[in-house]
């Protein structure tokens, strides 16, 4: 692949940045976290623990991806968002604002977090499914 680290992007531990992903900017990918596909993580993103981005996921600004969670297909995890325990974010979804996507929950097909939302458990957030503050 075509998989490039640029700026002062840090890749560390047992990390792998891998087929056309890129991670820029600021952003930080650690311990056994995998980036792959055509994902780009930029900005002052992190990306840790197991977690894994891709597809055509973007993970951006000061969003931090970690423990098992994975982003994938066209999602978008930005802001101070947070994707955690086992969740997945999937589809053309979209995390922000200093939403919170934890447990097992999924969010996908072009489900919104923003601002406070939580999304926890084994909730499914799916389609045209919506919240707002």
């Amino acid at each position: 692949g075509n998989a490039k680290v640029s700026g002062s992007a840090k890749v560390f531990e047992n990390a792998q940045v891998s087929e056309d992903s890129w991670v820029f900017g600021k952003a930080e990918v650690s311990g056994n976290a995998k980036v792959s596909g055509s994902a780009k993580v930029y900005g002052k993103a992190e990306v840790s623990d197991k977690a894994r981005v891709f597809g055509d996921a973007w993970v951006f600004e000061n969003a931090w991806v970690n423990k098992n969670a994975e982003v994938t297909g066209n999602a978008w995890v930005n802001g101070d968002a947070i994707v955690t325990g086992h969740a997945k974010v999937t589809g053309m979804a979209q995390v922000s604002g200093n939403a919170k996507v934890s447990d097992k929950a999924l969010v996908s097909g072009t489900a919104r977090l923003s601002g406070q939302d939580r999304a926890s458990g084994s909730t499914n957030m799916i389609e045209d499914a919506q919240t707002h503050d």
